[in-house]
Parts: C-alpha cells; sequence; structure tokens
C-alpha cells in the first residue's frame, strides 16, 4: 500500500518528497561503473529541484568537475513547502530547523557552468558555490517567470538545452512527464512508482527496450524527506530520523548499468520444482498453467526454469533483474488485447467475468483464481 500512499500525497499541494543525497550517489555510480564519461560534457537538467534544498543539484553541483559537466541546470516549481529547511545552500550540510523567515515565492533557477574554490580555504564546497552566484561569475541564479511547472514554455527551453534530465517527478503526473522526455529525445534517470511499470504508456517502452530499471535503492527500500508527516499507515514514517519508507519505487532510466547485463542464475524445471525455497514450487508436481494465457506462472523470479522454452509469467518485480541478452519481453496480462491470451470469459461463465478479463487466471481446485500483474518473458536462445 506504501506506493498508493506516496502517489496520492504527490497530488497534494503541500506534500512533497524529498531524495537522501546517499541513494542519489548510489545510482549515478552505477552509471559511472559502466561507462565513466557517461556525463562528461553533458548539460544534466534537474527540473523538478529546488536548488536550495534538492539534494540533486547538491550531488552534481559538488561533483560537477569530477563527472566533467559541461553545465546544470535545476528549477523549481513554486512555492516549495520546506523552502530553506532541508539542505542549506551556504555549506551547512546538517537539517535545520524550519525557518520562520520570509516564504520563498520565486520558482528558481540555477545555472552552473563553473565550479571551483573561490573563497581560497583549500576545498570545494556549496559555499564557492553560493559565493560564485552572489557575484554571478559564470553562473546563473535568477527566478523563473511562471511556476516552474516542467510543461511550462521556459522549462521546455531548458530542457532542450539539456543532454540528460534526473530528478524525483510528481507520481501523479509520471506518464505525461516520461512522455516529454521522449518527444524531446532526452536521456533520464528519474524515480517513480513501480506500479508505473504496467501504464499502457510505459510498458511499451519497456518492452521495447527504450526504457529499464536503474540500479535500484538498497534492498528494494526507498526512503525519503517529506515536511508532511500525515496520513501514513504505521511503520512507514519514522519519526527519529523524518524519513518515510516506501517499498515500491524504483529508478527508471535509459541509461546503461552494468546491473542490466548481469546474467541470471537459474535451475531446470525439474530442479525448482525439487528444490526450490519456495514453498508454493517445492514438492509440486509441475508449474501452474494459465486458463486464459499460452503459458505458465512463475511466481518468483528466482524459480524460473532455464530448461523451458515456452511463454513464462513472471512478477513485474522481474525487471529488477531483467537481463535483455538473456531474456525477451512478449508482454503483460493486464491487456485485454494481448496476443497471448487464448481464452475470454463471459459472465454467463462467471459474475466477476471483467475482472477476470484484466488478469491473468489459473485454475485451482475448478475455480478462476485472478493473478496480480505479471510480465510475459521468453528465453533468448543463441
Amino acid at each position: 500500500m506504501a506506493n498508493i500512499y506516496l502517489t496520492n500525497a504527490k497530488r497534494a499541494k503541500n506534500d512533497e518528497f524529498y531524495t537522501q543525497y546517499g541513494d542519489i550517489q548510489k545510482e549515478i555510480e552505477a552509471y559511472l561503473e559502466f561507462d565513466p564519461d557517461v556525463f562528461r560534457d553533458k548539460v544534466v537538467y534537474c527540473n523538478c529541484d529546488d536548488p536550495f534544498e534538492s539534494n540533486f543539484f547538491r550531488y552534481f553541483v559538488l561533483n560537477f568537475s569530477k563527472l566533467g559537466l559541461k553545465r546544470l541546470i535545476t528549477t523549481s516549481y513554486k512555492p516549495s513547502p520546506i523552502a530553506n529547511t532541508q539542505l542549506s545552500l551556504f555549506g551547512d550540510d546538517k537539517t535545520l530547523p524550519k525557518s520562520k523567515g520570509r516564504p520563498k515565492i520565486n520558482a528558481n533557477k540555477f545555472i552552473i557552468n563553473e565550479v571551483h574554490d573561490i573563497d581560497g580555504d583549500g576545498e570545494f564546497n556549496l559555499k564557492d558555490v553560493a559565493l560564485q552566484l552572489k557575484e554571478n561569475k559564470h553562473n546563473e541564479w535568477t527566478p523563473l517567470e511562471g511556476d516552474g511547472d516542467f510543461r511550462s514554455d521556459e522549462c521546455i527551453d531548458l530542457l532542450k538545452q539539456s543532454d540528460i534530465v534526473i530528478t524525483n517527478p510528481p507520481f501523479s503526473l509520471f506518464r505525461e512527464y516520461v512522455k516529454q522526455l521522449f518527444d524531446y529525445n532526452k536521456k533520464f534517470v528519474i524515480i517513480g512508482s513501480m506500479s508505473a511499470i504496467t501504464y499502457k504508456e510505459i510498458f511499451p517502452l519497456i518492452k521495447n527496450n527504450k526504457l529499464w530499471l536503474g540500479n535500484g535503492f538498497h534492498a528494494g527500500n526507498a526512503y525519503f524527506f517529506t515536511p508532511n508527516t500525515r496520513d501514513f499507515a504505521s511503520g512507514v514514517y519514522d519519526a527519529k530520523t523524518g524519513l518515510v519508507k516506501f517499498r515500491n519505487v524504483c529508478w527508471f532510466t535509459n541509461l546503461e548499468h552494468g546491473r542490466r547485463h548481469q546474467q541470471l542464475p537459474l535451475m531446470t524445471m525439474k530442479d525448482n520444482l525439487k528444490y526450490s525455497k519456495h514453498k508454493e514450487i517445492k514438492g509440486k508436481k509441475k508449474y501452474y498453467k494459465y486458463d486464459n494465457y499460452d503459458a505458465i506462472e512463475v511466481p518468483f523470479t528466482d524459480a524460473i526454469p532455464n530448461d523451458y522454452d515456452g511463454v513464462m509469467a513472471v512478477p513485474i518485480s522481474f525487471l529488477d533483474k531483467y537481463n535483455p541478452d538473456q531474456f525477451e519481453i512478449l508482454g503483460v496480462t493486464q491487456r485485454n488485447d494481448d496476443p497471448y491470451k487464448i481464452k475470454k470469459y463471459t459472465t454467463a461463465d462467471y459474475p466477476n467475468a471483467n475482472d477476470l478479463n484484466a488478469r491473468g487466471v489459473i485454475m485451482v481446485n475448478g475455480s478462476p483464481k485472478a493473478m496480480y500483474a505479471r510480465i510475459l518473458i521468453k528465453h533468448k536462445r543463441k
């Protein structure tokens, strides 16, 4: 349910979630390991990030030279509910108490073209960035004319100037946000709900290897800072850390990383039925066959049989281990027009026929059981 809370919260004007610095660093390093020059001479645009508060801005400005960036652009949305409370631009890396000063009424734009130790203290930090911006030395700090919406003309103009977009966009606008990235042919690394995998606008991009999952959050858990602690289920919000935990959140990208090409070790179907650690499989005589799809049910990624050449229906979390050299993605079981669907139900058969037709169905003791969304895959054989 956590991803539902996060999606709903993204719709609220005063509910925002801020990505931790360490999560950004870990994700970006995965692309650097695969290609150390992936960001060299590139313009990075963070178009949903207040420069005063965003750890995306903090990471890329502090690593500007190391990454070899040509330019860093960040724009924010007006108003920000945590103005000057999460990250001090002037060098204090600690979380600050909420300010009672004037509210920030402008959406901001920062354009960083150059960074260096401007105060001569022997190290480069956010204080140097602040001094450069205040003196307007080769960098730009100006308010936007509008509210900073990524769909606005001025933000689209900045998007056109960029090479790679990296941010945590509004989940409720995820479809529209991704469409814009592809309309302008941009590379990107963004955060989204795992449920977006099955969106009709998103899944074809995944199927055609135009979009895939990134390196991911540690153990599949994402922790975000939020200024609004209401409406969270017990155990999600940690009052000690001020962080909210979500499980069904992932990075989406079209940049290559090494994990994407790791071979998934698998057993034969016979060995899975004999040795699998999952009670749903171990000791069974065979894998369930779908009633309305020409596919078998594989409820766990590590239970994919390496000797089965037919279609397999696997959890959407499989995409976290998906290797395009090892598997071919064929479809998803949430599509009524899926070519692999071999049967449709009528209300004369079952009162809940409409629900069954929107899912993959297996027969259990003669009764239909609708399954969660599944990705349809096949092995690639050389």
